[in-house]
């Protein structure tokens, strides 16, 4: 029986339509903010708890927009999740406080620049994300892409 690794994120917008993406202390390259679910917590508990403890943020957090199937050679299975953060307002950005030192910065960019910042398989999942909310449909994928209908 498979025992994924199961973690949760927020997909975060301004205005402008760009995503929000957070520098971690402890690895190279960038994220969207979330962390590991913990035993006995949904993804979306996971979801808002790692929001607030990251940015120091108590925000609605929507629907799911993926679940994504990404296992990794080094970690083993895991299950992803996106849910949708919505668009963050200048006031909320002047919130925000990295309260577990876990992020050292964070920023805006546009769609198109997200594999510049990070992994190709996240740059696939959080744009899997992104048609997700403009369907208004979760999406399933497998490595941060649909799979091709059968």
């Amino acid at each position: 029986m498979a025992t994924p690794r199961v973690a949760a994120g927020a997909l975060f917008f301004d205005e402008a339509g760009r995503v929000l993406i957070v520098k971690p202390t402890y690895k190279e390259g960038w994220e969207i903010p979330g962390g590991y679910v913990e035993p006995g917590e949904s993804p979306r508990a996971a979801c808002i708890r790692e929001v607030q403890e990251e940015l120091g943020l108590s925000v609605a957090i929507g629907s799911h927009l993926v679940v994504d199937w990404a296992p990794a050679p080094s970690e083993g299975d895991k299950i992803l999740f996106i849910f949708d953060g919505g668009i963050l307002i200048t006031e909320t950005l002047t919130q925000i406080k990295f309260r577990d030192g876990e992020l050292a910065e964070w920023r805006f960019v546009g769609h198109e620049d997200l594999e510049i910042h990070m992994p190709a398989r996240l740059s696939r999942r959080i744009r899997t994300a992104i048609e997700a909310r403009k369907c208004g449909a979760p999406a399933y994928a497998e490595n941060g892409n649909r799979p091709p209908l059968v």
